[in-house]
């Protein structure tokens, strides 16, 4: 299928690693013009030797901490000077630190806020307005199901990711005149850093050993095995292209069937 994405300007924030990662390599693969943002200088370093044959164009790398408004402003700017109008958004910055139950406090609430929502809506902030100015365009938030089922140990990423869902069939709502489409994804667990810490932690309250825990959480699951990487990234594509032109406030659950709710 003909995406049309060959030239479009697309940032991809959180892509030095895991789904952002894999976002980038697709879109440079269909001919896409990329920035990829992170604040890991190395970690970006590293991602963009990597993709920089993936595609037709080599990736552009911005590196910038978005969970401040000044900086994500700033990495507005660095995109517009070395690829011109931004035109579509995947976000994919920031992951919420997991806690035990008894270990929360005020700073976990608040730093999940910070790590999770304040990322993406300082990132919309800041190219949205480029996106509307080009004509229109897409942003793809990669959330996650936690703001769906409520997990013990994911409390204050779930409640991050459940404002960044209102945030994004909202701001779909408002920006739709301005031909501007704003989707969601939900991915449940995904092989990579993320569900390895996750094991970790759940081995040492339970006792039982990762892969065991591995096993036993993709038998659950109704496909039969957790997502790969690339398996969101196919999805941000569709979402982010012309063929999925009357998809907006969409918040699409990708955890293969394991959560049956609306």
């Amino acid at each position: 299928m003909e995406l049309g994405l060959t030239g479009k300007v697309v940032v991809v924030t959180g892509a030095s690693r895991g789904i952002g990662f894999a976002c980038a390599a697709a879109f440079l693969q269909e001919g896409a013009r990329v920035a990829i943002v992170s604040r890991d200088a190395g970690r970006l370093e590293h991602a963009a030797a990597r993709l920089h044959s993936a595609g037709d164009y080599p990736p552009a790398a911005i590196v910038a901490d978005l969970t401040r408004p000044d900086e994500a402003k700033r990495m507005a700017e660095e995109v517009h000077e070395m690829l011109g109008a931004t035109e579509i958004l995947v976000n994919s910055a920031g992951a919420a630190k997991r806690y035990l139950p008894d270990e929360l406090d005020a700073s976990a609430w608040h730093a999940a806020m910070e790590a999770k929502y304040f990322t993406y809506i300082h990132a919309m902030d800041a190219l949205l307005p480029a996106i509307v100015k080009r004509g229109g365009g897409a942003v793809v938030n990669v959330i996650g199901m936690g703001g769906k089922v409520a997990g013990p140990m994911h409390l204050p990423g779930g409640a991050a990711n459940s404002a960044l869902m209102l945030a994004t069939v909202g701001l779909a709502s408002v920006y739709g005149p301005k031909r501007v489409r704003i989707n969601a994804l939900n991915p449940g667990a995904v092989r990579g850093e993320r569900l390895s810490e996750a094991l970790r932690l759940e081995s040492g309250v339970r006792g039982v050993p990762e892969d065991e825990l591995l096993r036993m959480g993709e038998a659950r699951v109704p496909l039969g095995r957790y997502a790969t990487d690339d398996d969101i990234a196919q999805v941000a594509l569709f979402l982010a292209s012309e063929r999925a032109a009357y998809v907006t406030g969409a918040v699409i659950p990708m955890d293969g069937g394991l959560n049956p709710v609306l």
